[in-house]
């Protein structure tokens, strides 16, 4: 019996919308353009970063996408809802955590969360449980009850994030959360923003601290008066500057060259050195590096040690605006 194989089909699968959708976002203040049709979107599960000096627009930003104040230009979409001054659909969406600490201190951690879990409208039943929640993520849960007047600047500021997150957000807003505190609040804070990205939310996180960008962000926006002048992922605007890898690798005696061999590896630029101390230029450490190693353990070798070193978006941010980002 013969016959045509049935004709088979492939789904189609749109893109996942952005949760968070920024368009056209214009602020003045007098003659000041203090935003400039600043666009980007961020999807759930994303962290992006807008990452610029202070005065760059990046509070002026966060005040137009929760509502606070109102654009002159441009949109702001969180969800299906349009989001603005005279708006409340939507705002239940984002939770917003300001540079300034919004807690009292003749509370104590569990009674600040309390009573703005009520502002918020949670039943005491959800409330209860969402204070517990919360104080597990911000690691305060050892000090619930102790009145937040004794607490340091980065506990303070650990709870300012549970108050953002105490209603569920989808999208959380964290401005410049670490100004102000010491290494290990510093390190814990980005710590928990780092789960809480993991976690399915989608994350705003606004910085002036190069390194806090490269380890939170997926994507990262530079803003510089008032503009976004690049975005992408740290690869992508590294690569603007022509970014390229440097590998040190020490090996343990010497023996024949490898160089050679090193050179003709894919994505390796230049290699160079001597039977113990290779240099390698490469488009790409993480593609280039195994097929590097292989070469030498084939030879014979071992590595004693090897140092990879990248450009920075301190070098693409003094590359785009010919300053450094803490001017």
């Amino acid at each position: 019996m013969t016959g045509e194989a049935p004709a088979t089909t492939t789904a189609v699968t749109d893109p996942v919308p952005p949760f968070l959708q920024v368009d056209g976002l214009i602020k003045r203040f007098g003659s000041r353009t203090a935003v400039d049709n600043v666009s980007f979107h961020i999807a759930e599960g994303e962290t992006y970063g807008l990452l610029g000096p202070n005065g760059a627009g990046k509070s002026t930003t966060i005040s137009m996408i929760c509502g606070l104040a109102e654009a002159d230009a441009g949109d702001v979409q969180v969800g299906a809802h349009r989001i603005g001054t005279k708006t409340t659909a939507g705002r239940s969406d984002i939770g917003f955590v300001p540079q300034e600490i919004a807690v009292y201190p003749d509370l104590t951690a569990r009674e600040n969360l309390k009573f703005f879990g009520e502002l918020y409208g949670l039943g005491r039943a959800r409330l209860r449980t969402r204070v517990d929640e919360v104080l597990e993520v911000i690691g305060l849960s050892d000090r619930a009850d102790d009145r937040t007047d004794d607490f340091s600047g980065g506990m303070k500021r650990r709870l300012n994030i549970g108050l953002g997150l105490l209603h569920s957000p989808r999208l959380l807003i964290l401005d410049e959360p670490t100004v102000g505190v010491d290494p290990q609040s510093r390190n814990a804070i980005l710590g928990s923003v780092e789960e809480l990205g993991q976690s399915g939310l989608a994350v705003l996180y606004t910085t002036h601290y190069m390194e806090e960008a490269e380890r939170l962000c997926d994507r990262v926006g530079i803003i510089d008066e008032g503009v976004l002048i690049a975005e992408g992922t740290r690869r992508e605007l590294t690569d603007l500057i022509g970014g390229t890898d440097g590998i040190a690798i020490e090996l343990d005696a010497e023996g024949e060259s490898l160089i050679e061999a090193i050179r003709t590896v894919d994505g390796v630029i230049e290699a160079g050195g001597h039977e113990q101390h290779l240099q390698v230029v490469a488009s790409s450490a993480a593609h280039t590096l195994p097929a590097i190693l292989r070469i030498v353990g084939e030879g014979g070798r071992s590595p004693r040690s090897v140092t990879v070193t990248e450009p920075d978006l301190e070098a693409v941010f003094l590359h785009l605006t010919g300053k450094a980002l803490r001017d």
